[in-house]
C-alpha cells in the first residue's frame, strides 16, 4: 500500500508588476519559514500573489498588487495558468505581467496589518533580474517563470 498526502491549498494567482519606462520590476520580501528551517534562508523576494478567494483571478491579481505593493495595476496579460506542485499540492496559479507607472504607486502596500506578513516592497532593475534569472538566484519558481516570461515577450526591457 502507498500512502499520499495532498495540501488542499486551492487554487492562487501572483502577477509580476513592471514599469517598462524605468525598466524596473516591483517585487515583495517577507519570512518565508520553510526556507528558513531548510536553508537557513530568512527572507524570500518574490512576485505578488495570493490565494483566490471566489473571486476573478485578474480583479484578484490586481487585489493583490494593492495590497502587497500599493499599486493599482489596469491592464493585466494572463499568461495561463500552472500547477504549483503536482505531487503534493492542489494549488494552481493563474500568472500575470502587469505594467505600471509611477503615478499607479497609490498606497505604502506592505500586506494587509491583520495578515501580519510584513511585506517589504522593492523595486529591481529588469536587467538585475534577468541576471539573476540566469544566475540561478531567483529562489521562488513563480517569479522565476513570470521574469523568464517577461523576457521572451518584452526583450527589449532587458537590453
Amino acid at each position: 500500500m502507498i500512502r499520499r498526502e495532498v495540501e488542499d491549498h486551492g487554487r492562487a494567482v501572483a502577477v509580476l508588476p513592471y514599469d517598462p519606462v524605468r525598466r524596473v520590476a516591483m517585487l515583495v520580501e517577507q519570512l518565508r519559514v520553510p526556507m528558513f528551517v531548510t536553508e537557513g534562508m530568512v527572507v524570500s523576494r518574490e512576485a505578488p500573489a495570493g490565494i483566490l478567494e471566489g473571486i476573478d483571478p485578474t480583479d484578484c491579481a490586481r487585489r493583490e498588487a494593492f495590497e502587497e505593493c500599493g499599486l493599482a495595476l489596469a491592464e493585466l496579460e494572463h499568461l495561463g495558468q500552472v500547477w504549483t506542485m503536482p505531487g503534493v499540492s492542489t494549488e494552481r496559479m493563474e500568472l500575470f505581467l502587469g505594467s505600471y507607472c509611477e503615478a499607479d504607486r497609490v498606497a505604502a502596500g506592505g500586506g494587509l496589518p491583520e495578515e501580519h506578513e510584513e511585506i517589504t516592497v522593492v523595486e529591481v532593475l529588469l536587467l538585475d533580474l534577468a541576471k539573476q534569472a540566469d544566475a540561478g538566484d531567483i529562489v521562488d519558481m513563480k517569479t522565476f517563470a513570470l521574469v523568464q516570461s517577461l523576457r521572451l515577450r518584452r526583450p527589449e526591457l532587458f537590453a
